[in-house]
């Protein structure tokens, strides 16, 4: 299992890497709408390994038959390493790529208060939020477990959905049985 787990969540993690990479210097030009659209668009093209990855498992490991249970553990596994490779690359990406990508996205989330109409009383609170915000992101740790929130639940729906169509259900004995002899009496 070790195998298959790591090459499809290294394949994956580096999937999800590479695609952020490239879309970080469209980012000022598409606007953090379209990114947030664009990057959770590549989470779930590079959580498709994850499938893979089962399928793989199955069809090598557990020659064509797989559970449940199985399949869900190798499909966490792979999410779970995606996942921490799509953290390591944000924190990359946000302390020395894109120092300034908490000031742009406080300027923007005020910039949609103020624009929506907003009194001066919820943009004030929309700054403090966004400062507090700031503050949590430069401390790496914060910022890696809530960066590592964003691929991670829909891994685990990946996973779950992937697992489901995946596993192969073994017939109980007894009915094999009975089908047996209705074909020998026929």
């Amino acid at each position: 299992m070790k195998k298959t787990v790591l090459t499809f969540g290294l394949v994956s993690g580096a999937v999800s890497s590479l695609l952020m990479l490239a879309t970080l210097p469209f980012l000022d030009r598409i606007g953090f709408d379209k990114g947030l659209i664009v990057g959770y668009t590549t989470i779930v093209l590079s959580f498709l390994l994850v499938f893979f990855g089962i399928r793989s498992y199955r069809e090598n490991v557990g020659a064509g038959k797989i559970t449940f249970g199985r399949a869900f553990s190798v499909g966490i596994l792979i999410t779970l390493i995606s996942c921490v490779c799509y953290v390591v690359t944000w924190e990359i990406i946000y302390f020395k790529l894109a120092p300034g990508f908490a000031d742009k996205y406080t300027n923007y989330m005020v910039e949609q208060v103020r624009a929506s109409g907003g009194s001066q009383q919820l943009i004030e609170a929309k700054l403090k939020e966004m400062k507090d915000l700031k503050v949590m992101l430069d401390n790496p740790l914060i910022n890696a477990a809530i960066t590592f929130t964003e691929p991670f639940p829909i891994g685990l729906i990946v996973t779950l959905i992937s697992a489901a169509i995946l596993r192969t259900r073994s017939r109980p004995k007894k009915r094999e049985e009975e089908v047996g002899e209705l074909l020998r009496s026929a």
